[in-house]
């Protein structure tokens, strides 16, 4: 029988870094609600910006002073935007500890890291370091989507994979093998294959709203950029677009995310009004992101956004057809790796970044509106069931650690 001590540990302590857009603090919140309604006992620690329109229900949520970055170059700033420096570092890096040893969890789940976030070891190495030391050791795991960003330098890569050797018990990849096995972006996981468990993608659950057959948003043209620090240049195309297409008196949303600067959401807001006074017959709506997004996406004719991880599996679930314009500055290579597989097969329209412009994008619209849907996401039998099948595995995990079992084959 565990003794009183071992019985106030908490389950899962779960650190998530959000830096440019907000998906992956997204991602994080769909898994640790699916791990709380699996039973456990969640503990989320997000170093991001908070964001409103993520309501994360069940799982604790402690948030640390907030690290961001703001532009593509991926310089780490505070809330403020003034770089952050090593007393900022020291004193999240001492906090993160005292969270931890509060929290005494039996597993330590943590989002990226060491294959991407390296620029948040100031404060990983230590609290890997602690967790590793402790009597009644942690099971140790990296929660990792389908792809990851290309690396061009051997030893960085030969860091990720001492790092994680030397740390981790295992990785739990969100996705499915079938579709993107990882070694199709980082060659170098064959050398921790059997260190990897596979969970299927993970999806927001349908909405109330959406079970109960809601038309919001029905029959409109969606554009979105998630958080919106990046993705100026599509919105700004898709307003140019919009008079070039067969569609301009339909209904128009755009949702420009919270991190938008609020000096181009009003011009934008602006710009729209404009165009909207001087023609005939359709609408514009401009707003900031939306917790009923999917909903939104379920509803709409089409949808035009970036190729973020969660969006994508978003229009996938729900038989969106969709046009995406996968964010690819500063050596981001990961949505249009995604991005180039699904519109290969025949899933999406998809424009290269460097081939956006308003005519490029007004000429896919039509071809994709036009398009007889014979090839379509319902088609594509992909594993959307990963914040299920992710509570599975770790809990499976806690199992070892209770029973003296971690460490063994």
């Amino acid at each position: 029988m565990a003794d009183s001590k071992d019985s106030q540990r908490w389950d899962v302590f779960f650190y998530v870094q959000h830096l440019l857009g907000m998906g992956h603090l997204q991602r994080a919140a769909t898994l640790a609600e699916a791990l709380h309604r699996a039973g456990l006992r969640v503990r989320l620690v997000s170093g991001g910006l908070p964001v409103d329109q993520i309501a994360i229900r069940g799982p604790e949520v402690i948030q640390l002073p907030p690290i961001r970055a703001t532009d593509a170059t991926f310089t780490l700033t505070n809330e403020a935007g003034t770089p952050i420096d090593d007393d900022f570092k020291a004193r999240r890096r001492d906090l993160l500890l005292k969270l931890f040893k509060e929290t005494n969890p039996r597993l330590l789940l943590i989002e990226l890291f060491p294959f991407g976030r390296r620029q948040m070891r100031f404060e990983l190495l230590p609290l890997l370091e602690f967790a590793g030391s402790m009597p009644q050791r942690p099971a140790i795991v990296s929660s990792l989507r389908d792809i990851l960003n290309a690396h061009n330098k051997p030893e960085k890569i030969r860091w990720m994979l001492d790092t994680f050797k030397r740390h981790f018990d295992s990785a739990i990849v969100h996705g499915d093998p079938d579709f993107l096995p990882l070694e199709e972006s980082f060659a170098e996981a064959s050398e921790i294959a059997s260190h990897l468990q596979y969970s299927g993608y993970i999806v927001r659950p349908p909405t109330n709203e959406e079970m109960a057959g809601s038309t919001t948003g029905r029959g409109e043209i969606l554009v979105s950029i998630g958080g919106g620090a990046v993705g100026l240049n599509l919105v700004e195309a898709a307003l140019e677009a919009r008079v070039l297409t067969s569609h301009v008196k339909s209904r128009w949303r755009f949702l420009l995310g919270p991190n938008m600067p609020e000096h181009d959401f009003d011009r934008i807001v602006r710009n729209a009004k404009v165009i909207e006074e001087n023609e005939d017959g359709g609408s514009i709506i401009v707003e900031r992101a939306r917790p009923d997004f999917p909903l939104l996406l379920r509803n709409c004719r089409l949808s035009i956004s970036q190729g973020g991880y969660n969006t994508v599996m978003e229009i996938l679930a729900r038989k969106t057809p969709a046009i995406i314009v996968p964010f690819a500055a500063g050596g981001e290579t990961e949505q249009t790796f995604r991005s180039r597989k699904l519109a290969e097969m025949g899933y999406l329209e998809l424009l290269e970044e460097d081939q956006l412009s308003a005519v490029n994008l007004a000429a896919a619209i039509d071809r994709e509106i036009a398009k007889d849907k014979g090839t379509n996401p319902s088609t594509l039998n992909l594993d959307l069931e990963g914040g299920g099948k992710t509570a599975y595995i770790l809990k499976e995990q806690i199992n070892r650690v209770a029973d003296g079992r971690l460490g063994q084959p």
